[in-house]
């Protein structure tokens, strides 16, 4: 199975998901966006495959979301993304596609939904919290 990861690696959430599809034995695609940058109808279309807005994947608890006035509600789709396109950091993370599907993997189990097989249980985050029990099932709101 083919697995891409649009990945941050300044970012908690998205390191704890690319070692999950790692100690899954996949070995990803990693795309560090915020190094190579987004091109509007591919960041249009992944959104679109994860079943999200523009608002919906729109970066707002941290970030220039607020200073550049995005959180307005009277702010397109359209302007959104032409923000995301200019200031990568928009965008939040990490998104994973695979044959199963696309999903921002907030909170990191959602990457269990896309992989045909985990790691083997028990597994936990960086942090310590348990996604996997020791009897290989996920951890629901991990």
């Amino acid at each position: 199975m083919q697995v891409t990861i649009w990945h941050n690696p300044a970012c908690s959430k998205s390191r704890d998901t690319l070692r999950v599809i790692e100690a899954a034995g996949y070995t990803p695609e990693v795309i560090q966006y915020m190094k190579v940058g987004w091109e509007r109808d591919a960041l249009s279309a992944l959104l679109t495959e994860a079943g999200l807005t523009p608002q919906d994947a729109l970066r707002s608890a941290r970030g220039p979301a607020r200073d550049l006035g995005l959180l307005d509600a009277d702010v397109t789709s359209e302007q959104i993304l032409a923000a995301m396109v200019a200031h990568p950091v928009l965008v939040e993370r990490p998104l994973v596609r695979t044959e199963k599907g696309t999903r921002l993997c907030r909170p990191v189990g959602r990457v269990l939904e896309v992989l045909d097989h985990w790691p083997e249980g028990p597994f936990a985050r960086t942090n310590g919290t348990i996604l996997i029990d020791a009897q290989g099932m996920p951890v629901p709101g991990v």
